[in-house]
């Protein structure tokens, strides 16, 4: 079986590729990354050497490395996580996310229909939903109300995908999962920004009243899911994944959790001005995914977010070397203006 991850130096990305490294031991992979600020070829070095593995350097708007890369390996599956993911680099700017979240994914479909891809995995997020009250669920039957340009962009290349199902009867699923949180996330989402900021003994910068609620699914569960996915799901379907019950949580709670986990002051916690149109509630409905496939998440809250400041306090040079340079500046600019 070959198989090609797309985005696989990134977090989520690089979570799959070690996941189904040990899952399917007799898959050949191969990770596809252009490497910009949130791809790290660390993240699955380890995995390069043993020849199960492969790395391309590329990027998913150029057909014709695309397209000659699908000429020569002929994939079986296809696991799309190549993205623009950070919200509040949407809002400084969305030509980006349109370029490889929506052009991107025009290309690697088109590719993928050519070259007889088996199945393709189109990963999602839950943003394309928008915001949801206080109550009730998001189902794959919501209306898409996207909020901002990332959740817009993401919106597109789900239509895109599910376009081609039923144009040309291609065998592509499409997951939208909730936050996810865990090993080797890029420390501009707010649970690695805080766990490592904690650790530096800097400030942890809570957005408005810090009562946006979120539900939190950790990555090796997500990945779980998008393999059975890949090997069980339904050609032209969409398929929430969530966390456990308990992953729904203000994100308020969760900077306790991690200051607490941490043993740090609680004058930490500085509130900043919140970030325009800021979603309220995210949280998914997981039924369908459970009924058809047999998935449903296997880690509690606290338990995965222990494990993930674990691998944070091990793997301080990961972290401290992307907290510097050109990330610095980002955050100085994101931050500084909402005191």
């Amino acid at each position: 079986m070959k198989v090609l991850v797309t985005g696989a130096a990134g977090f989520i990305g690089s979570n799959l590729v070690h996941f189904l490294h040990r899952e399917r031991p007799s898959w050949k992979i191969t990770a596809l990354d252009l490497l910009t600020y949130a791809g790290n070829l660390k993240n699955i070095s380890t995995l390069l050497d043993e020849g199960r593995v492969s790395f391309e350097k590329a990027d998913i708007t150029d057909s014709e490395s695309i397209n000659a890369l699908f000429e020569r390996d002929k994939y079986d599956i296809v696991f799309h996580l190549a993205a623009e993911s950070h919200v509040d680099r949407s809002i400084m700017s969305a030509r980006e996310f349109v370029s490889t979240n929506v052009m991107g994914t025009q290309v690697l479909i088109d590719a993928a229909y050519k070259y007889k891809v088996a199945k393709f995995v189109h990963i999602s997020t839950d943003e394309v939903y928008g915001s949801l009250g206080p109550t009730g669920f998001f189902t794959e039957s919501t209306p898409l109300d996207p909020t901002s340009p990332y959740a817009a962009s993401k919106a597109a290349s789900d239509l895109m995908v599910l376009s081609f199902c039923k144009t040309h009867n291609f065998n592509a699923s499409v997951t939208r999962c909730t936050n996810n949180y865990g090993f080797y996330h890029f420390p501009e989402k707010l649970i690695p920004l805080f766990i490592t900021n904690a650790m530096e003994g800097k400030k942890l910068p809570l957005y408005g009243d810090g009562m946006n609620v979120r539900s939190w699914l950790f990555v090796e569960d997500h990945c779980d899911g998008l393999l059975r996915v890949a090997e069980k799901g339904r050609a032209g379907e969409v398929y929430n994944i969530g966390g456990t019950p308990d992953c729904e949580l203000p994100n308020r709670d969760v900077t306790f959790m991690i200051r607490e986990m941490l043993g740090k002051s609680k004058d930490l916690i500085q509130p900043v001005g919140d970030r325009p149109a800021h979603d309220r509630r995210y949280a998914v409905d997981t039924t369908k995914i459970k009924n058809e496939l047999g998935w449903e998440a296997k880690t509690p809250f606290k338990q995965g977010l222990e494990k993930t400041v674990a691998w944070y306090n091990a793997n301080r040079s990961w972290w401290e070397e992307i907290k510097s340079g050109q990330y610095r500046s980002y955050y100085e600019k994101n931050y500084s203006n909402r005191g």
